[in-house]
């Protein structure tokens, strides 16, 4: 018969009995009080992702807020004047009684026979000569652009007597003076202004593809090189068919930044902006109203023009073709 544990009261097996397992080896004894367990405190979202990343929990919100100042600065321009969008001076009343805006600088009649300064590249064919006569594009758009200032018609139009079927017709250099236009990178940018192309009527300015022989006797020809100019007493927009064709070396793009470039800068000057401007930041992206044909540095410039507006401060630009390069 087996005996009793005084402490227990279970029955021991006498010796000559085998032992004998409980069920369940993790219970506690017969007749002892268990502890009441704690309930246990549900984790949070960002508990566990703390335990489970650690320290880079708490450095990635850091590199996240980084990545975001960064893109931030790029896109308005960054701290650095380097990317911020250069300016183009003064806006004047459209005539201020100069007939020729933006004609070539004066300079001390002291260059060289072939000027390193815009010179012209090599390329296709251009016209001379012309009849001295326009012809007007047909062809109109929408208005593109708030105007809450003025909303300027213009047409575009091809000197006389000028072939252009090897730069694609004239409807090919229509198209691309109203798509720069219309680019909201261009004027329209800036809410006061508009444009709307016509081909009838009295346009506020009229863009013209001019002869080269043409564009020097309406722009003038001081220096040597080859360029383009508003005329305010013609109400013409003179842009030159050589530079059309060939583009400016000094200018370091290619042609089709070139035909934006020319179309924005004289445009510039019809709708009011005639001071012409230098490199501002050395780097950086060159103003629309500088005269990028003769140069993106302002030595080049300064070195035609002794007295111009152009410091000799060895600062040189990219080149840029738009008012607003970050529109």
């Amino acid at each position: 018969m087996a005996s009793r544990d005084p402490d227990t009261e279970e029955p021991r097996p006498l010796p000559h009995q085998p032992l004998r397992a409980r069920w369940d080896p993790t219970a506690l004894p017969e007749g002892t009080r268990s502890r009441p367990q704690r309930e246990t405190k549900k984790q949070s979202a960002l508990g566990r992702f703390v335990s489970r990343y650690g320290w880079r929990a708490y450095a990635l919100p850091v590199l996240l807020m980084v990545t975001v100042l960064v893109v931030f600065d790029a896109v308005r321009g960054g701290g650095e004047s380097v990317g911020m969008a250069p300016g183009f001076g003064h806006l004047s009343e459209r005539s201020d009684g100069t007939e020729v805006i933006g004609a070539p600088p004066k300079g001390d009649g002291k260059f060289a026979a072939d000027l390193p300064t815009g010179a012209l590249p090599e390329g296709g064919p251009y016209a001379v000569t012309g009849a001295g006569t326009w012809h007007i594009v047909p062809g109109t758009s929408a208005q593109v652009g708030t105007g809450t200032d003025h909303v300027f018609h213009y047409t575009v139009e091809i000197e006389d007597g000028m072939d252009t079927s090897g730069i694609g017709g004239d409807d090919s250099v229509a198209k691309m003076v109203e798509a720069t236009l219309a680019n909201p990178k261009s004027w329209t940018h800036d809410s006061r202004f508009a444009f709307r192309r016509v081909d009838s009527g009295e346009p506020d300015f009229r863009v013209s593809l001019t002869s080269r022989e043409t564009t020097r006797t309406t722009c003038g020809f001081e220096i040597p090189i080859d360029s383009s100019c508003y005329n305010s007493g013609l109400d013409r927009v003179v842009l030159s068919e050589v530079r059309w064709v060939r583009g400016a070396l000094a200018f370091e793009g290619d042609i089709g930044s070139y035909r934006q470039y020319l179309v924005n800068h004289e445009v510039g000057h019809a709708i009011g902006y005639h001071e012409h401007q230098a490199c501002e930041t050395d780097g950086g992206l060159a103003p629309v109203m500088m005269q990028q044909t003769f140069g993106t540095r302002n030595n080049e410039i300064a070195a035609l023009d002794p007295d111009g507006v152009v410091p000799m401060d060895g600062k040189k630009c990219r080149f840029n073709p738009w008012p607003y390069p970050r529109g």
